[in-house]
């Protein structure tokens, strides 16, 4: 299936532009520099090389990492969320996994053709209505769990920054002014354009020397605009990336992310004019580019009319849900968004709520069956970390992750269901424990947030009496000679109604335990 999505994006691409490349212009592209600094011991995919090579930071200390953001206006739907919640996951691997600090900035865009012409259609002030999205897109990010970077950076607070890159572009002889007043990076003059993917023609223009020339600053039309030495206008969309990602973290950038449709041209546009800018070979040392969501072998897009809000999402499924179908694949490829899909990602977090849930009344002297193989269990449990470990830090492997981890649970399943006799009448609380430990401490890693309230002493109390009332009457209505079928519906009632309450009943013969839904 991915391999299918990767052409089918591949085919779009080519429909819209068209290789202009020559063999001699292939000969001046720059290669990727391997960095020097501090190694991680993490491997990631780089799409210059065509492979994956180890993560290495300037500076031990922190990771620089640069999200290409939102254009709010077309930001809320749950095709761009995917993107957002690979990033961080990967966020969250590299802190709690790896013990990186990651400093993070994101691009809010609050200016461009999409906002300018729906504005006029609603006869609003753009800013008041970019500003609307905004915190609408944020809210969005904050019910999906989303870690906020711990910079938002909106493009019209940067346009004095952005006028001063384009001049000093301009400067070095690398961009030109057209004939009608907007400002062009020159790909030909520039000499190393292509770094990220073969150089494609862009939209045609007379205004522009060559096809693969693309806009620094847009000419006045009736749309807002501010004063520049060319003239009145606003920044092209490439430019702001830039021109925010070195304001904020200078001439060098540990990760840069975003879309897989970002690659080119938005990506390869911003490398050039920023080393360009910088006159470096290599401004972001690691791109990472997520795959799409898709809806029948078709992207999830506005434009395609078939676009699910992320709050219409939410109606269905919860964040756990959509983190789930994020973590069973690799950040890079495509996601299939179906019944099917969906069904997998909601069985298996019920798999592991349920794992969680018997841990905890095994713990807590509740659970009258078992046989757990101390030696066997720990041995697994040792053997899923090392594997967890090494699957992450090959370019945050989530996938086999997920497998080795689901592998530990059907394993320590088995043995707390095993009915036989307990050996030696006694328990195994410590290797339990242990497991549980890990497995819920992994997945809340990730991001699986636990929205459990059961430290709450009076809430767990109530439940305890109801819970052992219902016992009572239950195990009564169970004796053959006195057996009442009207008893047995009502204690069936009560836990259906506890369970819409989150509180999860489970019987084993004469025995009950109970538990907080967590997730």
């Amino acid at each position: 299936m991915y391999a299918f999505m990767k052409n089918t994006f591949r085919y779009k691409l080519h429909k819209v532009y068209r290789f202009v490349h020559t063999e001699t212009e292939l000969k001046n592209q720059a290669q990727w520099l391997k960095p020097v600094g501090y190694e991680t011991n993490i491997s990631i995919y780089n799409p210059i090389t065509k492979c994956k090579v180890p993560l290495i930071l300037k500076d031990k200390n922190y990771l620089t990492w640069y999200v290409c953001g939102p254009t709010v206006y077309d930001s809320a739907h749950i095709g761009h969320a995917v993107t957002y919640v690979n990033s961080d996951i990967i966020r969250r691997i590299l802190s709690h996994h790896f013990n990186i600090n990651v400093l993070m900035v994101m691009c809010i865009t609050d200016i461009d053709d999409k906002i300018i012409k729906r504005a006029k259609e609603l006869k609003q002030n753009y800013n008041d209505l970019a500003k609307h999205y905004e915190n609408e897109f944020i809210e969005d990010m904050k019910m999906l769990n989303v870690i906020k970077p711990q910079l938002y950076c909106r493009v019209t607070d940067y346009v004095p920054q952005i006028i001063e890159f384009v001049k000093r572009i301009m400067d070095k002889g690398n961009a030109y002014v057209s004939k009608d007043g907007s400002v062009y990076f020159d790909t030909n003059k520039y000499g190393m354009y292509g770094k990220l993917t073969p150089p494609l023609s862009n939209t045609v223009s007379p205004h522009k020397k060559s096809p693969t020339d693309f806009c620094l600053w847009k000419v006045k039309k009736d749309e807002p605009f501010w004063e520049s030495p060319w003239g009145p206008g606003r920044p092209g969309w490439h430019i702001e990336c830039s021109t925010i990602a070195s304001t904020v973290f200078g001439n060098s950038i540990d990760i840069h992310s975003g879309g897989a449709d970002l690659l080119f041209p938005h990506h390869e546009n911003e490398e050039a004019q920023s080393c360009s800018y910088h006159e470096v070979k290599q401004w972001v040392n690691y791109w990472l580019h997520s795959g799409h969501l898709f809806i029948k072998d078709e992207k999830m897009s506005k434009s395609l009319k078939n676009t699910i809000s992320i709050r219409k999402f939410l109606e269905k499924y919860t964040p756990n849900h959509l983190r789930i179908l994020c973590l069973l694949s690799n950040y890079r490829n495509g996601l299939e968004f179906s019944d099917t899909t969906m069904n997998l990602a909601v069985d298996l977090l019920h798999k592991i709520e349920h794992f969680i849930n018997d841990c905890d009344n095994y713990i807590a002297g509740r659970w009258n069956i078992g046989n757990i193989d101390e030696v066997a269990l720990l041995s697994c449990l040792e053997e899923t970390k090392n594997d967890v470990k090494t699957a992450l830090a090959d370019n945050f492997n989530t996938a086999y992750a997920m497998k080795s981890l689901v592998k530990l649970i059907n394993v320590t399943n088995k043995m707390l269901h095993d009915s036989q006799d307990i050996k030696n009448n006694c328990t195994c609380i410590s290797p339990i424990a242990a497991v549980s430990n890990y497995v819920s401490s992994t997945f809340s890693s990730f991001g699986i947030s636990n929205s459990t309230t059961a430290d709450d002493h009076q809430i767990n109390s109530l439940i305890e009496c109801i819970v052992k009332f219902r016992r009572t009457v239950r195990n009564r209505a169970l004796v053959k000679d006195v057996k009442d079928e009207l008893l047995l519906a009502a204690c069936d009632e009560v836990r259906t109604d506890l369970s819409l309450c989150r509180v999860i009943i489970k019987d084993h013969k004469n025995e009950t335990v109970w538990s907080i839904k967590k997730y």
